[in-house]
């Protein structure tokens, strides 16, 4: 911690109520597939709305992957709760059809077979479209069928005005909310790979997603190849094979500031790259890309973590923290845990809250081209080789053992762990704490370590384990009895947004390329 002292004043009971007053909200992205496992072919089903405008269900690359969005809430159980309620919505409204229930996707029959989103006819639907488009031909579709789940934490605004004036309200109270948060992106960069470690879910793929890749590390599980995976892999989706670039790579972000954040950004969505210049940007109305930048828009840039803020409609979300700051964090390389009927559980959010805790109470120095360069390795080599009994981590000062190094971040989290547990008189706070131990201990506890010994001791290639996975699941949700109320408030909305969807079309007055060059001159003002 960057001190007890601080440690001791966030136990004192002006914070209690604060702490209870933790925001966080989950977006989680699933196929849909057949019942046979087969990636879906059918378009956004009109019984879940528009994926354009509805609140809690739209779709992410693909036509196909479903992003279900629980609303912010301070409760852990109601977060879950409105969770539960989107998906036994969706799996009474999507016909025969089924949710898939690992990050890495089921059977691919080559790119075409991954349909991308539509939006409509208006402005801002074709741009969602192109950009997509543009993933499509830069990484590949298989990239895009990827699914993980996003989870977005903000302190309450009370904290940050007690913390303020603790340091004498120096400079905006705007601006130290956007340096404590971007503090808490440095650290969260330190100590994710334990992140990954604990929760990675990824370890092994079907052979299918791996047709037409020129070039992979990964073992035959099978003696019929129809899997593949690396022996102590963790979260596979986070490495080479997922979401990362290597000319992303030369991007060189800095967490220094906001500001600094922002420039790196702005400048990569505004210098063109020859590597893109291939593909056309709009010449004679072909759209394969927005531009040939290196990236096209924020989101293509692939994080482990984001600051955020809600944009207003048509603002860019670097201008919209420019604006106003940040609101909250995106932390994005959670993986979808098959076996949880949702992917995710309280446990595991009550230990996401106190590590994120962590980050943003410890000091956090700015980040050097040196630091960062081992940074990146800890977190390859977690992804890859997490569970390897004799794993090292690179450190300031020299090689150390990965479970010592886990052992020890671990017991500098855990006054968090009694301090919440005591603030929220929730004592799951430290069985979580305790069931994360076990896993350093114990490699066997781990979702990577389970995926590879159930596939191993049922005779299992990865797609049957996911498959048999997703069915219990769906066929679990179908049992539920769902509230009335949710399942009339998610049908509404689902009408209402079809309804919003024909607004926004009707109202569009510019051209798509106008409406481009407007969206893009914001960039000017950065």
């Amino acid at each position: 911690m960057s001190s007890m002292l601080e440690l001791e004043e966030l136990g004192s009971k002006k914070y209690h109520s604060i702490l209870r007053k933790i925001v966080r909200g989950i977006e989680k992205e699933s196929l849909r597939i057949s019942k046979d496992g087969r990636l879906s072919q059918i378009s956004h089903p009109i019984a879940l709305g528009s994926a354009l405008t509805h609140t809690s269900i739209t779709t992410d690359y693909s036509e196909a992957l479903l992003e279900l969005i629980t609303s912010p809430s301070k409760n852990i159980e109601e977060c879950l709760k409105s969770l539960a309620e989107i998906h036994d919505f969706v799996y009474r409204s999507i016909g025969d059809e089924i949710l898939w229930t690992t990050s890495m996707p089921c059977i691919v029959d080559g790119e075409k077979s991954i349909p991308i989103a539509q939006y409509g006819s208006s402005n801002v639907a074709q741009m969602k479209t192109i950009y997509r488009r543009g993933l499509g031909v830069r990484y590949g579709r298989n990239m895009q069928a990827i699914a993980g789940i996003h989870y977005n934490f903000s302190m309450p605004q009370e904290f940050w005005e007690i913390q303020w004036r603790n340091i004498g309200s120096e400079g905006s109270l705007q601006d130290y909310i956007s340096n404590r948060y971007m503090g808490l992106i440095r650290n969260f960069h330190r100590f994710s790979w334990l992140l990954i470690y604990l929760f990675g879910a990824s370890p092994a793929v079907c052979s299918t997603f791996l047709n037409n890749l020129e070039k992979h590390s990964l073992q035959p599980f099978d003696t019929k190849e129809r899997s593949y995976y690396l022996p102590f892999a963790t979260a596979l989706r986070m490495g080479s094979l997922g979401y990362s670039s290597e000319i992303q790579k030369s991007m060189h972000v800095s967490y220094d500031s906001l500001a600094s954040y922002l420039a790196t950004l702005r400048e990569s969505i505004v210098t063109p790259h020859p590597t893109y210049k291939e593909y056309s940007s709009g010449k004679d109305d072909d759209y394969q890309q927005l531009n040939n930048c290196l990236l096209q828009i924020e989101n293509e840039f692939y994080s482990s973590i984001r600051p955020k803020r809600v944009t207003n409609s048509g603002e860019t979300p670097s201008n919209a923290l420019q604006r106003s700051g940040i609101e909250y964090i995106e932390v994005r390389c959670i993986d979808v845990n098959p076996f949880l009927p949702m992917g995710i559980d309280k446990n595991q959010m009550l230990f996401l809250d106190i590590f994120l805790l962590y980050c943003l109470m410890s000091k956090s120095p700015l980040i050097k081209p040196k630091e960062q360069k081992y940074l990146d390795s800890n977190f390859d080599t977690v992804v890859n080789n997490g569970r390897e009994p004799n794993l090292t981590l690179e450190t300031k000062s020299g090689s150390k053992p990965f479970r010592q190094l886990a052992s020890e971040l671990l017991e500098e989290i855990k006054p968090l762990a009694s301090l919440m547990s005591d603030v929220t008189n929730d004592k799951e706070y430290i069985s979580c704490f305790n069931d994360q131990v076990e896993k350093i201990e114990n490699v066997e506890r781990t979702p990577s370590h389970r995926m590879l010994a159930e596939m191993t001791n049922n005779n299992l290639t990865f797609f049957e384990l996911a498959l048999s996975y997703s069915q219990k699941w769906a066929s679990s949700s179908l049992k539920n009895k769902p509230s009335k109320e949710s399942f009339d408030r998610l049908t509404l909305e689902s009408s209402q947004s079809i309804e919003v969807q024909k607004k926004i079309e009707l109202q569009d007055k510019t051209s798509f390329k106008q409406y481009l060059d407007n969206y893009y001159a914001q960039y000017n003002d950065l």
